[in-house]
C-alpha cells in the first residue's frame, strides 16, 4: 500500500453558513455525531495540529468549515450532529444546511462518516447513512478513537460496530488520530474517490 498524500499547502477558505459556491475542484465533506473526532481526524489527515479547530465542547463547528489543500482538493468541515448545547431552532437550521449541502453537488466525490469506534451503533449515524445510501452519496464510514480501546476488545468492538452498520468491510475504516492508525488507507480512500 502507498503511503498516504502529504500536503503542502492548506488554505482556510472560509466558514459558510450555508453551501458555498461550488467550484471545478473535487471536495471531500467530513460528518459525524458532536464530539466524534472529525475536527482531530482533518488535523491528522493534513498534519497539521490546528488546521481545524477541536473543542472540548461539542458542537464546535456550527457552519460549513471549507480547506483547500494544494489548490487540488477541498475538505468540507461539516457541522456535529447528536448532543450539541445549542438551542433546539439552531440544530434545525445546522440539520438544514448538512442536507442542503450534501445532497446536491456533483462536486462533492466522498462523504466520511466519523463514528466513534468505542461505542455499539447510534441511531443517529444509522439515519445518516440510510440518507446517503437513499440520496446515492459514495460515502465511508470511519471508526475513530480506536487507540482508547483495549488492544484484546478491539477486534470484537469493531466487528460488532461494522455488522451494525451493515456497511461493506471495504466502506470501513477503523482510524485513531493520536496514532495515526488508519491513515494511510484514509487517504487511499479519498484519492481513489476523487480520480
Amino acid at each position: 500500500m502507498k503511503k498516504h498524500r502529504v500536503i503542502q499547502k492548506v488554505e482556510f477558505v472560509g466558514s459558510f453558513p450555508e453551501a458555498p459556491a461550488q467550484t471545478a475542484l473535487p471536495e471531500v465533506a467530513f460528518v459525524g455525531r458532536s464530539n466524534v473526532g472529525k475536527s482531530s481526524a482533518i488535523n491528522a489527515l493534513l498534519n497539521r495540529k490546528k488546521a481545524a479547530r477541536v473543542g472540548r465542547t461539542p458542537g464546535r463547528t456550527q457552519a460549513i468549515n471549507v480547506f483547500e489543500l494544494d489548490q487540488e482538493l477541498r475538505f468540507i468541515d461539516l457541522p456535529g450532529y447528536g448532543f450539541a448545547k445549542v438551542p433546539e431552532y439552531v440544530r434545525a437550521q445546522w440539520g438544514k444546511m448538512i442536507e442542503n449541502y450534501l445532497f446536491d453537488r456533483p462536486i462533492l466525490k466522498l462523504v466520511v462518516v466519523l463514528v466513534d469506534g468505542r461505542h455499539n451503533v447510534q441511531p443517529l449515524d444509522l439515519q445518516m447513512i440510510k440518507a446517503l445510501q437513499q440520496g446515492s452519496v459514495p460515502f465511508l464510514i470511519v471508526a475513530t478513537k480506536i487507540d482508547r480501546i483495549k488492544r484484546s476488545k478491539r477486534k470484537h468492538t469493531l466487528s460488532v460496530l461494522k455488522k451494525g452498520l451493515a456497511v461493506p468491510p471495504s466502506n470501513f475504516v477503523p482510524f485513531s488520530s493520536e496514532t495515526k492508525e488508519g491513515l494511510a488507507i484514509l487517504w487511499n480512500k479519498i484519492d481513489e474517490a476523487c480520480k
